[in-house]
């Protein structure tokens, strides 16, 4: 696995004002993960700056999935430090993941619930008001472009609709990180940089995104 940051030609670079800010919403020190005799995460470290679009690189088996369950404190590490917005983990970690929205590498809608109540219910988790889940609610459609699918059940989507809805509710709760693994796995070409540009977009408007992709 390598960590590499994007480069300028293929997302516009950050502000001025990221550049000279000294502000990481995330530090890895050193970090070793094992299964037995297999390293899975060997000596990893690196930053993610804040307003930056970071990404871990590697084939399959190469540890990213390992490494962002390190991350959200839902595996431990053998050694290796790791700070996440400021929370130590994984011994803060329910407090650190109320700030990062998070978009699993499998779909996990309720498919019991229509589009739009996926977005209001997993809203709730996070104790945001109703009156504020309804406000929210009309801007997140329109992002995941589903406006005109409010109302429909999960079974009947795409998989590039399941996608987006998956990152419109990661993002609910206004995260000041967004973690995605494998946002494009399973996707043909043409959707896969649809879909780039639109997380892309939320850079631009300065999220601090972290992704995972072979």
């Amino acid at each position: 696995m390598s960590i590499e940051r994007v480069q300028a030609d293929e997302v516009t670079s950050p502000s001025e004002h990221q550049r000279s800010a000294d502000s990481s919403v995330l530090r890895v020190q050193g970090l070793i993960k094992c299964f037995g005799e297999s390293r899975a995460v060997d000596n990893l470290s690196f930053q993610v700056r804040a307003g930056e679009c970071f990404g871990l690189l590697g084939p399959n088996g190469a540890g990213k999935s390992t490494t962002l369950k390190l991350l959200l404190g839902l595996t431990e590490a053998d050694e290796g430090t790791i700070d996440l917005l400021g929370y130590p983990i994984p011994s803060a970690a329910p407090a650190a993941r109320r700030h990062v929205g998070v978009v699993p590498q499998n779909d996990a809608l309720d498919p019991e619930f229509t589009v739009a109540e996926n977005l209001l219910v997993f809203g709730r988790y996070f104790g945001i008001p109703r009156s504020q889940l309804q406000l929210k609610l009309p801007g997140l459609l329109e992002f995941a472009g589903l406006s005109a699918r409010a109302d429909s059940r999960i079974q009947d989507l795409s998989g590039g609709m399941k996608r987006r809805l998956m990152i419109a509710r990661a993002l609910m709760h206004e995260p000041q990180l967004l973690i995605l693994d494998e946002p494009f796995s399973g996707f043909d070409p043409i959707n896969a940089n649809m879909l780039k540009d639109e997380i892309l977009g939320l850079k631009e408007r300065g999220t601090t995104i972290l992704f995972s992709t072979h």
